[in-house]
């Protein structure tokens, strides 16, 4: 959440960038008019509590003078400031509420290095790794290798669950399984993160804390029953809440964490898109990365972030890019978001495999997570930052599509072969 304070001083700074972000500015005029109203009741209450301090104190000369009557009628006067003053700073609280609500709904500020936009066409292409494999032989998407080699089973997925949901069988549920364990040992052994298990399942407060409420409240499945639990649509989600309403030693920070855990996602407004297979499921998999910070170290962090995610692509030896966002195809809660793209072969292009996005001190103003510098220094909001460390599903299809055989076989890479009991082909 924005800082009230930066809001109020910079109006125009923050209708600016939420132009760039093509987010309708309308409710900062509101914004605007509710804290003129908050200034004038405070004015107006602290007026009144100045008059009755000089009424109290005039009570007690009148009651020392013996003048008990008009001690009692300075006495009725207090007890009118009183109820004044009560009145003004219910609407005042019921303004600032009005004013959280609104802040609450405002989108993260871009870094001043984030191109600007308003959509993914205004993205720009920092750096690629790998050269896209050329094949001699007709290329067969990951639908097609998956089916016919009996690992993946679309039709028996949807008879029991719905459309985007997805059966990996045998060999294929075993190569999910070997890149989750890979993932997570790449992370913990040589990017120093420390694994953790969240829950599944997360209540309303964690979800406002990391920006998904109350924007995308239609994004989520909710649990129907009274504690307003929902499924998580990312690790992010349970895994930045972990220090929600605590104040950590600085010389804790920055704090590394890694997480696979199955992901939940309504995929609302996404009707039509990616269809087929498994680009765009209900349910899928990820390992996740999260780290907090302090302020000043929250840029290197990103880029170390990204690296680390990165790696495992690397040492796959699967194709990818690595694009910035523009301000108009950033996500809510981002103040600047490095994409990963794997190539897929049978799409001739590169598709998102990993969001880094580095969120300042916006989830944590959200959640309340703070550190302290010494013993005796005031809290401060910290940084947080989230990637992917990979999407499994979309790693699997990537592993299906750059590593495919004449013969419709997966050829499976090196660094995978230990987590497959040594099997070097699937086929």
């Amino acid at each position: 959440m924005l800082n009230l304070n930066y809001v109020r001083d910079n109006l125009d700074l923050v209708r600016k960038a939420l132009a760039d972000r093509n987010f309708p500015a309308d409710s900062l005029d509101h914004f605007v008019e509710l804290d003129t109203e908050r200034r004038r009741l405070i004015s107006e209450s602290d007026a009144i509590n100045q008059r009755r301090n000089a009424a109290s104190k005039e009570i007690g000369e009148l009651m020392k003078a013996g003048l008990r009557d008009e001690a009692e009628a300075r006495k009725a006067e207090v007890t009118a400031f009183k109820e004044q003053q009560a009145l003004l700073d219910e609407q005042r609280s019921e303004a600032e509420a009005v004013m959280n609500d609104l802040l609450a709904g405002l989108p993260n500020i871009p870094a001043e290095d984030v191109p600007i936009g308003p959509d993914e066409t205004a993205n720009v292409e920092l750096r690629k790794w790998g050269e896209p494999r050329k094949f001699d032989f007709e290329l067969k998407d990951h639908v097609d290798l998956g089916e016919s080699l009996g690992i993946l089973d679309l039709e028996r997925a949807t008879k029991i669950a719905g459309a985007r949901f997805a059966i990996l069988n045998g060999e294929g549920a075993r190569l999910s399984r070997a890149l989750v364990n890979f993932m997570l040992d790449v992370h913990t052994r040589d990017h120093g993160y420390s694994e953790t298990i969240p829950p599944f399942l997360v209540n309303r407060t964690a979800l406002f804390g990391t920006n998904q409420l109350p924007k995308f409240e239609d994004d989520l499945f909710h649990i129907k029953d009274d504690r307003g639990f929902a499924l998580i649509p990312t690790a992010e989600v349970p895994v930045t809440n972990y220090h929600a309403d605590e104040i950590l030693d600085v010389k804790d920070l920055p704090k590394r964490y890694t997480a696979y855990t199955p992901c939940f996602r309504s995929e609302a407004g996404s009707y039509g898109r990616d269809t087929r297979g498994l680009i765009r499921q209900h349910q899928f998999e990820k390992v996740e990365l999260v780290k907090v910070c302090l302020p000043e170290e929250s840029e290197s962090e990103h880029e170390r972030l990204t690296a680390d995610a990165e790696k495992v692509l690397q040492v796959l030896g699967l194709p990818y890019r690595v694009v910035v966002l523009s301000t108009g195809d950033m996500g809510f809660g981002a103040r600047k978001t490095y994409d990963l793209e794997v190539w897929l072969p049978t799409q001739n292009t590169y598709r998102e495999i990993s969001s880094c996005s580095n969120c300042g001190d916006f989830q944590a103003r959200r959640m309340n997570l703070r550190f302290r510098r010494s013993g005796g220094a005031k809290p401060e909001f910290a940084h947080t930052l989230n990637g992917s460390g990979l999407a499994i599903g979309r790693t699997w299809i990537a592993i299906l599509e750059n590593y495919q055989q004449a013969d419709g076989s997966i050829e499976l890479p090196e660094v995978l072969r230990p987590y497959m009991n040594g099997i070097k082909r699937i086929g």
